[in-house]
């Protein structure tokens, strides 16, 4: 849900502003809204700053030391020191890799007199130099010129022809001595040695550098929100505006009343476009992420991430579809909490991964192979979805039944919404289309079911008809004449039944996504099966694990990108288009010490 905001406006003597924000980031509760680019040349200078202590800091990370190098310790300014060994450090690899290829070069030509050949060439027999692959290199060439093979290795052909030529894959004449250049290679190698033992110890000095970046960023920020300081009464006084969570209102006005300053507060109002804070339980928090992804509602507006959490994951695990993947899923989640950088991701991960789990024992398929088969799990194979549901595949019509269910869930919280903020009147369009569909389907769903008689579901049917016609012919819109308003509501009821049409159609590809990675696993299980063949043989064991174990792991990867990708277009198209939701709000983003 959408967290209520509560707006301080603060008027401050000029010059007191920087004490105000400083108490505030203190505070880390109150969002001023601020520039997220530099403004003027101090803060491009901190930026840039910023910047070069990134690259710093990922610099030293991504260098690669040897292990059991001993770290040489390193005095003085780090960030100034730091600098010079990566770039000693990255001269010294591409020299030392262009030395040994110069060196296995020449090895290959072997030695070749410089003088000698400036000579030849001077007296009309100039010496060209050659490599091809072997294939390319054809037999009868030493017939037809005054050629000579030098070596042939890693499948080309070295040769050289004295005198003109016009054959293919001439190179530059060798120049240079190995032995000269192997003595080189080797106090370079020496060199980078030392450097490689500075890097070590510079290693551990990345948490100062990270600590400064801290500071730098904390700067920017403090001085990003002061330039938003508007000038009042001729410059002798200022203005800032803020936002804060109201929960948190009593914590906020304890810090200002502490430091003295003069501030308004009230409830903030959709007009003021405050930050929008979400307030959720753990597990819709998980994927806030991908509510931000689209971006976040207006402040009179509704969260969405509710809905995504748990449409998402049921969708997620629709497409993988198997629940050997979804174990995979758990232990990748549980390896990313070890990771810092994706430490944040883990927990959305292995949920993904339980969803996957639950879902693929329900359509009861293991890495690919159908357990329903198994005798295990006879006693609870009503838990199953069947193969066939009314002469259609199962998981085609659990696709659809889904997608129907997410777009009228969609279009009752447009009409939910629609009166909320327009109220009852303007909102009978919306409440008519709603009324038909929604109310239709459920009506539907009783008479399947046989809740519902025949004669009671045409007299349901007709009244839903009825209702629904009034609020979207005549009174879709208030304040327009009804004949305007019929008119127009016909071609609303073109596009609405063609769109939604399409809209339920698109959820196909859930069952169509599961099929597909459950039929290319079967491939690979099959293929596992003709190498290993009766299983007599112990060595065939070995290819058969490779194959299916890599064969698998491809499909994984495959299924992943496709269960994260269309999902997240469900929910972001169908589901956000139905339910008429708008990404207006902007992030709430407290003022606060890095």
């Amino acid at each position: 849900m959408i967290a209520p905001m509560t707006k301080y406006s603060f008027i401050l003597l000029n010059g007191m502003q920087e004490e105000l924000l400083e108490t505030l980031q203190e505070t880390g509760l109150v969002d001023i809204t601020r520039s997220t680019k530099p403004v003027d040349d101090h803060s491009r200078n901190l930026v840039a700053e910023i910047e070069l202590l990134d690259g710093l800091i990922k610099g030293l990370q991504k260098a690669e030391v040897p292990e059991g190098t001993e770290p040489e310790q390193i005095d003085g300014d780090i960030e100034r020191l730091a600098g010079g060994m990566l770039m000693r450090y990255t001269d010294d690899r591409e020299e030392i890799s262009a030395l040994r290829r110069k060196i296995e070069q020449l090895k290959i030509w072997g030695i070749f007199d410089k003088d000698i050949l400036e000579k030849l060439g001077a007296a009309g027999v100039p010496i060209h130099f050659h490599s091809l692959p072997e294939k390319q290199f054809k037999a009868s060439w030493p017939d037809e010129y005054a050629l000579s093979v030098v070596n042939t290795v890693k499948g080309n052909t070295w040769f050289v022809v004295a005198g003109e030529d016009n054959l293919p894959g001439e190179l530059p004449a060798p120049e240079g001595d190995a032995s000269k250049l192997e003595k080189e290679l080797e106090e370079k190698e020496k060199h980078y040695a030392r450097v490689l033992q500075r890097i070590a110890g510079a290693k551990s000095r990345i948490p100062e550098l990270e600590k400064r970046k801290a500071e730098y960023l904390s700067q920017l920020d403090l001085y990003l929100a002061g330039c938003t300081a508007a000038p009042a009464a001729e410059d002798t006084l200022v203005t800032l505006v803020g936002y804060a969570p109201t929960e948190k209102e009593e914590e906020v006005s304890a810090k200002l009343d502490k430091g003295g300053f003069f501030y308004i507060k009230e409830e903030a109002q959709v007009q003021d476009n405050p930050p929008i804070s979400f307030k959720n339980n753990k597990f819709v928090k998980m994927f806030e992420v991908l509510t931000d992804m689209y971006g976040r509602p207006a402040y009179n507006g509704f969260d969405p991430t509710p809905f995504i959490s748990v449409f998402f994951l049921l969708f997620f695990a629709l497409c993988m579809g198997d629940a050997g993947y979804g174990l995979i899923l758990i232990l990748i989640g549980l390896a990313l909490k070890k990771v810092d950088s994706f430490k944040s991701l883990a927990p959305l991960v292995v949920t993904l991964g339980i969803g996957t789990v639950v879902v693929g024992f329900f359509l009861h398929t293991f890495f690919s192979i159908d357990i329903a088969k198994w005798e295990v799990f006879k006693p609870v194979s009503f838990l199953f979805l069947p193969d066939q549901i009314a002469g259609y595949a199962g998981g085609m019509v659990l696709s659809l039944i889904v997608g129907i269910i997410h777009l009228c869930l969609a279009m009752s919280v447009k009409a939910i919404e629609a009166v909320k903020v327009n109220g009852f009147s303007a909102s009978l369009g919306t409440l008519g289309w709603t009324t038909l569909i929604v109310g239709g389907v459920i009506v539907g769903a009783l008479a399947l079911a046989g809740v519902l008689s025949a004669p009671v579901t045409k007299i349901v049917v007709i009244v839903l008809g009825i209702v629904s016609a009034i609020g979207i012919f005549p009174l879709n819109t208030k304040g327009r004449s009804p004949v305007v308003n019929s008119a127009l509501g016909l071609w609303d009821t073109y596009n609405t039944v063609t769109g939604l049409l399409g809209d339920v159609l698109s959820y196909l590809r859930l069952y169509a996504l599961g099929l597909a990675g459950g039929m290319l696993g079967m491939a690979f299980n099959d293929m596992g099966k003709m190498v290993l063949g009766d299983g007599s043989n112990a060595v065939l064991w070995i290819p058969f694990v490779l194959l299916v174990v890599i064969g698998h792991t491809l499909n994984i990867a495959m299924c992943a990108l496709g269960a994260f990708v269309h999902p997240l277009r469900l929910n972001f198209l169908e589901f956000f288009k139905n339910s008429g939701y708008e990404a207006k709000g902007q992030v709430y983003n407290p003022l606060r010490k890095q």
